[in-house]
C-alpha cells in the first residue's frame, strides 16, 4: 500500500495547515505520528476516485492518538496531509485491537 522507501517528506501549505489547526493538531504532531509505532494504515476507497487516499491511526511523541487522512504527491514521494484530528472512540478501539 505504501512504500516507505519512496517517502522523502511532507507537502504542506497554508490551507492544510489551517484546517488541522482547527482540530488543535500542529504540523509537527502530524508528522511525528508517521514515525511512531504502531501505525495503522487503511485505504479510503470511497474518496479515492481522483487520487489514492489513506487513513492513518497512530500516536504522537506525547502519546496523543490521531486520525490522519492523507494522500501522496510528487510520484508518491511526499505525504500530503488532508486532515488531522484526535481519534474518535470507535477509531481508538480499532487502533488498540490492531496494536495487540
Amino acid at each position: 500500500m505504501l512504500n516507505w522507501a519512496n517517502i522523502t517528506g511532507f507537502d504542506w501549505d497554508a490551507g492544510n495547515e489551517r484546517k488541522n489547526e482547527k482540530h488543535g493538531v500542529t504540523m509537527a504532531e502530524a508528522e511525528q505520528m508517521f514515525f511512531n509505532e504502531p501505525l495503522l494504515l487503511l485505504h479510503d476507497q470511497m474518496h479515492s476516485q481522483q487520487e489514492v487516499r489513506l487513513h492513518a491511526l497512530g500516536v504522537t511523541d506525547d502519546g496523543r492518538r490521531l486520525h490522519i487522512t492523507f494522500t501522496l504527491r510528487q510520484s508518491h514521494q511526499l505525504i500530503r496531509v488532508i486532515s488531522a484530528r484526535d481519534m474518535n472512540k470507535k477509531e481508538r478501539a480499532a487502533y488498540e485491537q490492531a496494536s495487540i
